[in-house]
Formats: C-alpha cells, sequence, structure tokens
C-alpha cells in the first residue's frame, strides 16, 4: 500500500525548500554575527531571531513530509556570501534572500495545484503569508537603511537605525502553536 502521498517531484520540492530555509537560518547568523563585530546590537539581535525563525520554518516542512509519509532528505548547505561591507549591504542581502525564498514557494504552490495536491496547497498558505510579511519587512528595512544614508551612513545614523532595528517587533509562534489553516 502506497503511504508517501507526495509525488516524487513534490517531495523533493519540499526537501529543496527545508535545505533552502536551512541555508537562510545560516545567511542571518552570518549578518547577526558581522553585526556584533560592528556594535550594532540591535542589528545582531535582529537576525538571530530571524535565523531562528527560518529554522522553524524547516521544522515546519520536515514535520508536513513526514506526516504525508514522504522522506526527508537532509543536504549539505552552502557557506553563506561574504560578510556586507555596510548596513546597507547587510539589508539588500536580507530583502535577496527573502525574495529567494518566496520564489522558490511559489514555485512549490504551483507544483502542488498542477499535482492536485490539495494537503500540500493548503499546507503552503501559512508560509506564503509568512514570506508576505518578510519580504515587506526586509524591503521596509533596507528603505530605511537608504534613508539613513545607504552605504555611505555616519555614525550617528546607523547608531540610530540600530536602537530603531533593535525595537522592532518579531514575535514568532514555535513550531507546535502555527496553524497552517489559519
Amino acid at each position: 500500500m502506497k503511504t508517501n502521498r507526495l509525488s516524487p517531484a513534490l517531495e523533493k520540492a519540499l526537501n529543496d525548500q527545508i535545505t533552502l530555509e536551512a541555508y537562510s537560518s545560516q545567511v542571518y547568523l552570518m549578518l547577526s554575527c558581522w553585526a556584533d563585530e560592528n556594535y550594532l546590537d540591535g542589528v545582531s539581535k535582529f537576525m538571530m531571531k530571524h535565523s531562528a525563525e527560518e529554522r522553524l520554518h524547516m521544522a515546519k516542512i520536515i514535520e508536513y513530509v513526514q506526516e504525508r509519509g514522504g522522506v526527508v532528505e537532509i543536504e549539505a548547505i552552502d557557506k553563506p556570501a561574504e560578510k556586507p561591507a555596510n548596513i546597507y549591504e547587510c539589508f539588500e542581502a536580507v530583502y535577496k534572500q527573502e525574495v529567494l525564498n518566496t520564489e522558490a514557494i511559489y514555485k512549490i504552490v504551483k507544483l502542488s495545484f498542477d499535482d492536485q495536491d490539495w494537503a500540500t496547497w493548503n499546507f503552503l498558505h501559512w508560509l506564503v503569508a509568512e514570506q508576505r510579511e518578510e519580504e515587506k519587512l526586509a524591503l521596509e528595512l533596507l528603505e530605511k537603511a537608504k534613508l539613513a544614508g545607504g552605504a555611505k551612513m555616519t555614525d550617528t545614523a546607523k547608531f540610530e537605525l540600530n536602537k530603531l532595528i533593535a525595537n522592532t517587533s518579531q514575535s514568532f509562534p514555535t513550531a507546535d502553536e502555527v496553524d497552517p489553516l489559519a
């Protein structure tokens, strides 16, 4: 009896997304360390929390694949790109990473629709909504960094931007609290 309810293509796509979420977590960890090295404690804490959030996404997808009878394949992840040269490049990296995640998720949504896998299609709605929020936040922070002077912002502007980011709301639930139907 077939117990894997995922098509081979969809199972692979979900496993690829698990790897991408792990990579995204690493990118945020690298940015957190870079910010710490540059005395940007607010940015560092922000990036560390986002690293944890990416791991949460990864865990939720793993749980879903297992629930559907699929096999999770844990793959090696690439090393993040070089550290940014400045705070503006830091937020450019954040925005680019979120767009990359969104585009990958949209491909899985389309695949689930094409496969008529309505359970997976429904499951992915929480991730689509999450990515909408993540892209919006990343773009807002990038625009604030641009307003503060972009790559050439003064130390005073960096100080103020760091304080602003330290106060940015970023609460997120644990994996067990995420309701994919909400």
